[in-house]
């Protein structure tokens, strides 16, 4: 996609379009537009031509401080679709709320969720109305203290559940909590924690409450999630070295990895590559979704890749 600035695609398909957005502006990462404010963009993959549209955003929303970060769905009984992305606005965490005109091709602003739980929120996955987990990727907010907490390998943020009505902690003792997900029988969610490099299956129960299944352990920085909801394989975006990630040089860029995980529930479910790059043309990949083989990857600050398998 011949995009100068940055698309971060996430891990939704509304029949073949796929919501993306821009401008991701985080402690510790690299950012080349510090004073654009973020974006949402659509894909609609039934296009001849693969393009990225902006979604005007109506109904009030301060758009100027909007820095995108996770996103989710929720497509209620009428069909009407809501999308939640987690914002970092002045580097706060917040959850906004938006309702999708299809044929206006636009985002109505609705709400914004605050709580003092949701703190360095990372990513979140909608199961019904205003009701989501969330997760929170560092403890510490401060640079030196964050520092001296990786080197102590704390393993302290969680997972949340938020509704009107509650919100608790359902899982903890995460290094760092980063993408989330929800198996196609929204039986089980999973959780990607990129600095142990690994993907956590939970069990969820009808009080919202997570029992940890197993841990899938993998030899790469797990980024963010998404499921095939055909064959329920999990795509992982990755980060195959953190230093080149963290200590950006373009001479010598981070790479890309995305990888499928078959048979999750199986003693040794099948890890498969199904794309792999030295950074000579994609960099620092985030995500991944695949739909009747047509694949899209999307970056932290680089480009988004379409390509057909």
């Amino acid at each position: 996609l011949p995009y100068e600035n940055v698309l971060i695609m996430y891990a939704f398909s509304l029949s073949l379009s796929f919501f993306l957005f821009q401008g991701l502006k985080y402690p510790g990462l690299p950012s080349f537009a510090p004073d654009e404010p973020g974006q949402i963009f659509l894909i609609d993959m039934n296009e001849q031509n693969v393009r990225a549209q902006v979604l005007p955003i109506s109904g009030g929303f301060d758009k100027a401080s909007f820095n995108p970060h996770g996103m989710s769905t929720f497509i209620d009984k009428d069909h009407t679709v809501y999308l939640y992305v987690v914002n970092h606005p002045h580097m706060e965490s917040t959850v906004e709320i938006f309702k999708f005109e299809e044929q206006q091709r636009s985002l109505i602003y609705l709400k914004t969720i605050k709580h003092e739980l949701l703190k360095s929120v990372n990513d979140i996955v909608v199961l019904g109305p205003e009701q989501f987990y969330a997760t929170r990727d560092r403890y510490f907010t401060n640079f030196f203290l964050l520092l001296i907490g990786r080197i102590l390998d704390l393993h302290w943020t969680y997972v949340l559940f938020y509704s009107p009505s509650e919100v608790k902690v359902v899982a903890k003792g995460f290094n760092s909590a980063n993408g989330i997900t929800v198996s196609p029988d929204k039986k089980y969610i999973y959780v990607a924690d990129v600095m142990d490099q690994n993907i956590h299956v939970m069990k969820k129960h009808d009080n919202w409450d997570l029992t940890p299944l197993k841990v899938i352990q993998l030899s790469t920085l797990v980024d963010n999630l998404t499921v095939d909801r055909v064959t329920g394989d999990i795509l992982a975006g990755c980060h195959p070295n953190a230093m080149k990630l963290m200590s950006y040089n373009p001479e010598d860029p981070p790479g890309s990895e995305v990888l499928r995980i078959q048979n999750v529930f199986s003693e040794h479910p099948k890890i498969s590559t199904l794309y792999a790059n030295n950074g000579s043309v994609l960099q620092g990949s985030t995500v991944a979704s695949l739909y009747q083989q047509k694949l899209l990857i999307g970056t932290i600050f680089h480009k988004t890749l379409y390509c057909e398998l």
